[in-house]
C-alpha cells in the first residue's frame, strides 16, 4: 500500500459516488449523513477483513474479526473438499481437481456445478434449523440502527450476502406489497451488488484452479484467499449498496418496517432431511440454468466475434487494432477500450486497465459468470498477472447486476407483490448501475488496502 495507490483509490470513489450523484432522481433529498455513515461502516469491515491480520499484531482484540472471517473462509475450503468427496462418487476421477492423486484434468461441469448443489443443500438446512436468520438479523439491526434505514431494506439486502436476488425479499414477504419506492430500489440493488453463497463456492472454485496454477500456490491455499476475498466482497457491498441506492433515489416517504428488523420465513420443509433434499433439487436446478446459460453465452460471444473479427479484415481496422492493442476487432476489446478509463480511475495498474475494463463490460451485458469465466482464463493464460488487478477485478465481479437481472427479479418479486410489477420494471436499469457502482466501490477499497 503506498501513496500514490491510496490517492488514485480516494479518487475512484470520488468518481463513483459523483456519478451515483448525476444519476440522482433527487439531489436536494440526499441523505448525507446516512452516506457518510454507510462509507465508513464499509472502511471498517474492509480495515478488519483484509488489514485484520496487520491489526492484530498492534493489538490483539483487533485481530480477532480477521480470525472469525479466516475460520469462516476455511469452512467454505472444507465444503469444496466435502462436494469433491460426493463428485467423486459419481463422476470418478473426473470430479478430482488438477494437482490431486488421479485427477484427469480441470472440467468444469464435474467439478464447479457440483459445489452449487452441495452448497444449495448445506443452506437448505440452515434456513430451516434458523441459523442463517439469525445471522442476517445481527448484521441487519447493526445496519439499520447505524444508518438510519428501515427494516425491510436492512434485512434483505444482509440476507443478500448469503443467498440470491430472489430469494432475499421472501424474508419481507408481508412488507413487500408497502414498500417504496426508495425502499424497493435498495432491495433491487442489494440483490444486484451481491452472489448467492452457491455460486460463491463455485466462483472460489474456478479461481482458485486458474491462480494456483499460474502463481504455483496449492489448490488449498488459492481456495482460502479467494474464499476470504469473495466472502469479504459480499460483506463489504451490503452498506455500499444502501449507501449508492440512498445516493440514487433518496427516501421521501416514511416507511412501514422504519426503527423494526424482524425476519419473517416460512419454513417449506417438516423436517431436516426434508430441507436438505429441497435443497439439492433447487442446487440442481441451479447448477443446470448455470451450465446451460454459459453454453449459451460463449457461444454467441464466439459467433458475435467471428463476425466483428471479420469485419474488421475486410475494413482494415483489424491491422490499426493488432499494432495498438494486439487483438482484432471483438467483444471484450469493445469493452475494455470504452470501460479502461473508468478501471484506471478507481485505481487499477495501467498494464491490466484494459482487461479489467472488459471484465466489467462482460458482466453488465452478459452477467458474472461468464467475466469470472474470462477472468479464470486470463490469469491461465498470464494475460493478467498484476496481483491488484486481479484481486479487484475478484472484488468488481462479485455481484448480479446486469440487463437479464432486471427480468429475474421483476419475475421474482412481483408474483409476491403484484402491486410494484410497475416500480420494479421502472428502476431495473437505476438498479444495474447501483449495484455496479457498488461492487466497483468495494473494488477500490480493495486496490487501497491490497
Amino acid at each position: 500500500m503506498d501513496i500514490i495507490s491510496v490517492l488514485r483509490g480516494l479518487l475512484g470513489i470520488i468518481v463513483i459516488l459523483l456519478i451515483a450523484f448525476l444519476f440522482s432522481n433527487n439531489k436536494k433529498k440526499i441523505n448525507w449523513r446516512l452516506v457518510a455513515s454507510g462509507l465508513i461502516m464499509q472502511i471498517v469491515f474492509a480495515i478488519f477483513i483484509i488489514k485484520g491480520s496487520y491489526l492484530g499484531t498492534i493489538f490483539a482484540p483487533l485481530g480477532w474479526p480477521k480470525l472469525l472471517f479466516k475460520w469462516i473462509s476455511s469452512f467454505f475450503v472444507l465444503i469444496l473438499n466435502f462436494t469433491t468427496d460426493g463428485a467423486t462418487f459419481v463422476f470418478g476421477n473426473l470430479a478430482k481437481s488438477p494437482g490431486s492423486e488421479g485427477s484427469l484434468g480441470f472440467f468444469f461441469a464435474f467439478q464447479v456445478l457440483p459445489t452449487i448443489i452441495f452448497f444449495a443443500t448445506l443452506m437448505g438446512v440452515l434456513y430451516h434449523l434458523g441459523i442463517m436468520q439469525k445471522v442476517v438479523q445481527i448484521m441487519a439491526v447493526i445496519m439499520s440502527k447505524l444508518m438510519g434505514t428501515s427494516g425491510a431494506e436492512s434485512l434483505s439486502v444482509s440476507a443478500n450476502i448469503f443467498v440470491g436476488q430472489t430469494e432475499a425479499p421472501l424474508m419481507i414477504k408481508p412488507y413487500l406489497k408497502g414498500l417504496t419506492k426508495s425502499e424497493l430500489l435498495t432491495i433491487m440493488t442489494g440483490g444486484m451488488a451481491t452472489i448467492a453463497g452457491g455460486v460463491m463456492a463455485a466462483y472460489i472454485q474456478m479461481l482458485s484452479q486458474s491462480y494456483g496454477e499460474a502463481m504455483g500456490l496449492e489448490i488449498t491455499q488459492a481456495q482460502l484467499l479467494f474464499a476470504s476475498h469473495l466472502l469479504g466482497a459480499s460483506i463489504m457491498a451490503a452498506p455500499a449498496s444502501l449507501l449508492i441506492s440512498k445516493i440514487i433515489f433518496p427516501e421521501t416517504e416514511e416507511p412501514e418496517t422504519k426503527g423494526t428488523v424482524k425476519v419473517s420465513v416460512e419454513k417449506t420443509a417438516s423436517n431436516t432431511i426434508e430441507a436438505a433434499a429441497l435443497g439439492a433439487s433447487d442446487g440442481l436446478q441451479l447448477a443446470l440454468n448455470v451450465a446451460g446459460m454459459l453454453l449459451a453465452f460463449i457461444a454467441l460471444i464466439a459467433l458475435t466475434n467471428y463476425f466483428l473479427e471479420f469485419i474488421g479484415g475486410i475494413t482494415g481496422l483489424n491491422s490499426i487494432l493488432m499494432e495498438t492493442y494486439n487483438k482484432p476487432l471483438n467483444l471484450q476489446l469493445i469493452f475494455g477500450i470504452v470501460l479502461q478509463y473508468l478501471a484506471l480511475a478507481i485505481g487499477v495498474p495501467s498494464e491490466s486497465a484494459l482487461q479489467f475494463g472488459s471484465l466489467i463490460g462482460s458482466k453488465v451485458v452478459l452477467n458474472e459468470f461468464v467475466a469470472y469465466f474470462d477472468l479464470t482464463n486470463l490469469i491461465k493464460m498470464k494475460e493478467m498477472v498484476n496481483e491488484k488487478a486481479i484481486i479487484m477485478a475478484t472484488y468488481a465481479l462479485c455481484g448480479f447486476a446486469n440487463f437479464s437481472s432486471i427480468a429475474i427479479q421483476i419475475g421474482g418479486i412481483s408474483p409476491i407483490a403484484p402491486n410494484q410489477r410497475t416500480a420494479l420494471a421502472s428502476l431495473g436499469l437505476k438498479a444495474v448501475l447501483a449495484g455496479s457502482l457498488s461492487t466497483l466501490m468495494t473494488a477500490t477499497l480493495a486496490g487501497i488496502l491490497f
